[in-house]
């Protein structure tokens, strides 16, 4: 980051302090506007010709810069995919509390994976329960590919709306 005195160029594209665009002014007349508003001088950029320069309060660039990369670490990381895992003998008061805890899962912006438990073979009522899930999840979440049912296990991947 080079500020103030470190800027070489003679001439620089200025922004004032509140995102103004001040066009392209001699290096010496900045410093001069830098220093009557008592804030810094700071070169954003070395790749163009006259390097764009903005006029920032003191200190304040760094912690800028800083609460952009945070920002941009946050979005990039993305959605997660997380998992709700029941069986197909669920009763009332568990199966309602499951559709809360995916619906808040799901209203927060992450991704549910169904997992409904199959006993001794009979994939039907585990299959049957993931699309009733499914069903009364769809206000907040769309099913991705379709209910899977492979082995001991019946899936359903809901993403959030």
């Amino acid at each position: 980051m080079i500020t103030n005195e470190q800027i070489k160029a003679t001439e620089v594209l200025l922004t004032g302090v509140n995102g103004e665009d001040l066009g392209v002014v001699p290096t010496k007349e900045a410093l001069q506007m830098a220093k009557s508003l008592k804030v810094d001088l700071v070169c954003t950029s070395l790749m163009s010709s006259p390097p764009p320069c903005k006029l920032v309060g003191k200190g304040n660039y760094k912690i800028e810069q800083n609460k952009a990369k945070q920002q941009e670490r946050k979005a990039s990381s993305g959605t997660k995919l997380k998992e709700v895992r029941l069986t197909s003998h669920i009763e009332e008061h568990d199966y309602d509390t499951k559709k809360r805890q995916a619906e808040r899962i799901l209203t927060a912006g992450n991704d549910v994976q169904l997992t409904v438990l199959v006993d001794k073979k009979k994939s039907d009522p585990a299959k049957q329960l993931a699309e009733e899930l499914v069903r009364d999840l769809k206000h907040c979440g769309q099913l991705d590919k379709g209910i899977q049912v492979s082995g001991k296990q019946v899936i359903a991947i809901l993403k959030a709306k």
